[in-house]
């Protein structure tokens, strides 16, 4: 059996704001009803983290649980362990319409930190990203140039963004770009 590797093997670019590959990620699309109490039930067992809210994050240690869509999330654990919570939620759900789907060799995970993290991101996405708009525990699918992509608050000088595995290049590349010393727009405040 082969190891994981992440599409971007690692990488980091350090400018006004840091851009880091997060490595190999566990990620489990999960659609249903996501106000049905056995798939609340079956989230909170398999994850420590209740349904989030629309538009919201919400963690538990390694495991985090995003709002997607109306009857979507996006389920955060080590890479190693999603199969075997695929598979719990498969279970627990049995009965019920839903569809549970590993999709961590399917997407990317990069992180965006330091105290002008906001300057990069509002140069590439039409999602209000000021401090007023989105704050720790938000989250966002919307776009970062030219591809999809979701982004949430992780803290204060912290965005994580989660996009398809075959963007992860472009994705890397535009955030660096968006993060060269002298390139701040000075248009959030900092």
């Amino acid at each position: 059996m082969s190891n994981a590797v992440s599409a971007l093997q690692g990488e980091v670019y350090k400018g006004f704001a840091t851009v880091a590959d997060v490595g190999p990620s566990g990620m489990i699309a999960l659609r249903g009803d996501l106000g049905a109490a056995k798939l609340k039930g079956a989230v909170k067992k398999a994850t420590g983290v209740a349904v989030p809210g629309m538009r919201k994050a919400g963690f538990a240690g390694d495991n985090g649980v995003c709002w997607m869509s109306p009857d979507e999330l996006l389920i955060l654990c080590p890479y190693e362990s999603a199969g075997d919570m695929t598979t719990a939620l498969q279970e627990a759900l049995a009965g019920t319409h839903h569809l549970a789907a590993n999709v961590s060799d399917a997407r990317a995970r990069i992180v965006v930190s330091g105290g002008d993290m906001r300057e990069v991101l509002a140069k590439l996405t039409p999602a209000d990203v000021s401090a007023a708009a989105f704050v720790p525990g938000d989250f966002r699918r919307s776009r970062l140039a030219q591809v999809p992509a979701a982004f949430w608050m992780a803290d204060d000088e912290t965005v994580e963004v989660v996009c398809f595995r075959s963007v992860a290049r472009y994705v890397f590349d535009i955030l660096k770009n968006a993060a060269i010393p002298g390139s701040e727009a000075g248009f959030m405040g900092t």
